[in-house]
């Protein structure tokens, strides 16, 4: 066995074809991340996070390509991988008529624990999660956010190495989703978790590393001070669609148009210049540093990815070959 800080997850030229007409989920992507701490992959709804998590967690066979885990070819060896992994699938639920205790205890058993090793590892993690008192309520009486607890306490109790959260917070609302990232923050101090989102706020706050993902490819790893670091500018400007609000003109920065508004990426001169211009105008705005949502937006526009603006697509080489940022852009 290797130890925590050797540990890698990679993938060399992973593809996922589906369907007679050729749809590529997965585009022969390569990466490796270290598997320790949080890594989060973002991206937007069929990008392909859920088709990658499948594939990793033993549950879905690749088209072509390679992927491994702590040295381990997750297609040639599924048996030893599924001893040291664990998974809660997007579309995971817990079973109605059943307890938080029942649901955790049966799972661990699958897994080959006795029955009294079960109820007691099952009652400790529960306890741990805060919801021991739930523990012989059903779970349809509890919460959304207490049903997605018990379903992480599954995978908490299963002592396996590496966990898997396919958008394990969505459908929470802001309260019990921020509750749920105190959670999370621990499981990732315990062992690797590897979770998608399309929250960038979520990948923000939860991350040691992020991962971008679009139409099938991988186009950023980094942290998000090296992310932050592939966007030469520090502010961004952000202006609601309004009756004669035209694209702000730009003298430094780049424009990005997202669904609801301008967003406009510039150093701090440039903002405070455009903002008279606006205020001039009666129209809103916001500044903030650049974030994350930010950062995102930029990326797949300079990969072709993005809404139409006036900015560049990126080069060709940009747009073909996905890569680690390291602060250089």
């Amino acid at each position: 066995m290797s130890t925590q800080s050797e540990r890698l997850l990679s993938c060399e030229n992973l593809t996922k074809v589906y369907g007679n007409h050729g749809r590529k989920a997965l585009d022969s992507i390569t990466f490796s991340v270290p598997a320790t701490g949080i890594f989060v992959l973002i991206g937007r709804n069929g990008s392909g996070k859920t088709t990658l998590v499948r594939i990793l967690a033993t549950e879905l066979a690749a088209t072509s390509g390679a992927a491994f885990i702590d040295g381990l070819d997750v297609q040639r060896n599924p048996n030893v991988l599924r001893e040291k992994i664990a998974i809660v699938p997007q579309e995971a639920r817990t079973v109605p008529w059943m307890t938080p205790l029942q649901t955790v205890s049966a799972y661990l058993m699958w897994r080959g624990f006795g029955y009294n090793e079960a109820r007691r590892k099952g009652m400790t993690v529960l306890e741990e999660l805060g919801i021991g008192s739930y523990a012989n309520a059903l779970n349809r009486t509890l919460s959304g956010g207490n049903r997605r607890k018990v379903l992480v306490a599954t995978v908490m109790a299963s002592e396996a190495d590496i966990i898997f959260l396919d958008e394990p917070t969505t459908g929470l609302d802001p309260i019990s989703r921020r509750e749920f990232w105190d959670l999370l923050r621990k499981v990732g101090k315990e062992r690797f978790t590897f979770l998608t989102t399309h929250y960038l706020e979520e990948a923000e706050a939860l991350a040691d590393e992020i991962g971008i993902l679009d139409h099938g490819k991988i186009i950023r790893i980094g942290t998000l001070e090296e992310l932050r670091k592939s966007v030469p500018y520090n502010y961004a400007l952000n202006v609601p669609f309004a009756e004669r609000l035209q694209q702000p003109a730009v003298q430094n920065g780049e424009v990005v148009r997202d669904t609801e508004s301008y967003r406009v990426l510039t150093t701090e001169d440039e903002a405070f210049r455009i903002s008279r211009e606006l205020s001039r105008g009666g129209f809103k705005f916001s500044i903030n540093p650049v974030t994350l949502d930010d950062i995102f937006f930029y990326v797949l526009n300079r990969m072709g990815g993005g809404s139409s603006n006036g900015g560049s697509n990126g080069t060709e080489e940009e747009r073909g070959r996905p890569r680690r940022v390291t602060g250089d852009y």
